[in-house]
């Protein structure tokens, strides 16, 4: 399957370090964001609100334009408390959600994440200014040409867009120092662990009936998985 890439910003050596969250997407100024309002309501009553306390979490989530990666007719929703449809069987997740698996990753300025689950782009996005670089594979082509466009669009230039089957990951560029997936398999695919860095953290949905978020870390001497809140995902898919 061809690969569908965002343009990726090669910074300068002496900058590299700057790169993380500041490099990150530097939005269009050329239009007005008549959604600045809504956008820092949505972080103070439904994600602050509800325990998010990362500061470097909550200003992602103000400053990404939500209402970019969600189709045209549904924008008067996209700050409201809820996910939304994307086209072919896909949702954009709940803001909530977004922030809470954000924080859960810890992602810090030098690091490299992996996502699964491209969806409209919008985690990408969110990851995008925490992080080096984000990788993030879509298994629905057309969804994985739309996220890019919309990600290049909105300046986010240290995003690497693919289409294909997430569950072998990225092997060409692991080990990631954080994984992200935003689609509920009934196991850990293995492949994902491999890829996983020492030291390394991953957050995904796990279960098909019952859905649990888990926080994985590969430790020096194993693998160590943790529940914490029920989920409601959409099924993680693979190519047949």
């Amino acid at each position: 399957m061809p690969a569908v890439r965002a343009l990726l910003l090669i910074a300068c050596a002496a900058l590299a370090l700057f790169v993380g969250s500041s490099a990150v997407a530097r939005q269009s100024t050329s239009r007005p964001d008549d959604f600045a309002a809504a956008r820092a309501a949505m972080v103070a009553e439904q994600i602050q609100a509800r325990g998010v306390e990362s500061p470097r979490v909550l200003e992602a989530m103000r400053a990404v334009p939500r209402h970019r990666f969600v189709p045209a007719t549904l924008q008067h929703l996209a700050y409201a408390d809820r996910p939304l449809p994307i086209g072919h069987g896909q949702t954009i997740s709940q803001p909530y959600i977004v922030a809470y698996m954000t924080e859960a990753l810890q992602v810090e300025p030098t690091h490299r994440v992996l996502e699964i689950g491209t969806g409209s782009g919008y985690q990408a996005a969110v990851l995008a200014r925490l992080a080096r670089a984000v990788y993030t594979i879509e298994i629905v082509p057309e969804l994985a040409r739309r996220a890019a466009a919309t990600l290049e669009e909105s300046g986010y230039a240290n995003v690497d867009v693919r289409a294909g089957d997430g569950y072998a990951g990225w092997p060409e560029h692991a080990p990631f120092d954080r994984i992200m997936v935003t689609a509920a398999p009934e196991d850990i695919p293995q492949p994902l662990i491999d890829q996983l860095a020492t030291d390394g953290r991953m957050v995904i949905p796990v279960g098909s009936g019952e859905q649990w978020m888990t926080i994985v870390e590969k430790t020096p001497t194993g693998v160590l998985r943790r529940r914490t809140i029920p989920v409601r995902f959409v099924p993680f898919t693979r190519e047949r």
